[in-house]
């Protein structure tokens, strides 16, 4: 059996804005296994952007638990946050999020650079990460020398070179044509199957709901589907 990777234990979300609050979540629960391809989908508003962040440990619930294994995160500092996030969790953007200063090769190699591992191995690893999504031909190409669904093969592959057990994916087919998100998608889906790593989509895209294994839907800020 899976071991429970994402605990969501009654998480509510305000935002203050002056006088007012804003419910962006309300009471949520979830459990997400080891190996799981999950989409959250829900019209904008919903909360799904939200509690995928608080997942992320980009933010902290207002009242609730949210556990990433074994730990409980949502009492965590922001520099404890930081930690977890760089051991345990990948992350995939809508814009992509690449350093324009740095070649495909360099933004992929970035984050290992605070684990200390030596030149040759992270040489080796990024290599490696870069064939898996199939742009080691562009290692030395800066993102604005590549298309979209090539930026975002470079993206999956910074996400993955730390081997976290979590990838979130925040809408990562929003700036690509059909076809384009397609394969991605077909890409990201065989990651998941070949080395059971965990996806997290937070997604508008029908074909993202049709693929996933798993669909959560939200609607003000409440999970009102879950199967």
């Amino acid at each position: 059996m899976s071991e429970i990777l994402v605990q969501v234990r009654g998480v509510s979300k305000e935002y203050a804005f002056g006088d007012q609050k804003l419910q962006a979540l309300s009471k949520v629960f979830l459990a997400v296994l080891g190996g799981e391809f999950l989409a959250i989908a829900g019209p904008s508003g919903s909360g799904k952007s939200t509690l995928l962040n608080l997942i992320g440990c980009i933010d902290t619930p207002t009242d609730g638990e949210i556990y990433i294994g074994d730990e409980k995160t949502s009492d965590k500092s922001p520099d404890e946050l930081a930690d977890i996030r760089s051991r345990k969790i990948g992350f995939i953007f809508q814009t992509f999020n690449l350093l324009p200063v740095l070649s495909a090769f360099e933004n992929v190699e970035y984050p290992l650079l605070r684990f200390g591992i030596d030149k040759k191995a992270r040489r080796e690893r990024v290599s490696q990460y870069l064939e898996l999504v199939g742009v080691n031909q562009y290692a030395k190409h800066r993102p604005n020398q590549l298309s979209g669904g090539q930026r975002q093969r470079v993206a999956i592959a910074r996400a993955l070179i730390t081997r976290p057990s979590i990838v979130l994916a925040d809408e990562p087919t929003a700036n690509l044509d059909h076809k384009t998100g397609g394969s991605i998608l077909e890409l990201m889906r065989n990651i998941n199957r070949k080395n059971g790593t965990t996806f997290i989509f937070s997604t508008h895209d029908p074909r993202v709901m049709e693929m996933s294994g798993r669909l959560v839907k939200i609607e003000d800020g409440k999970v009102v589907y879950d199967t």
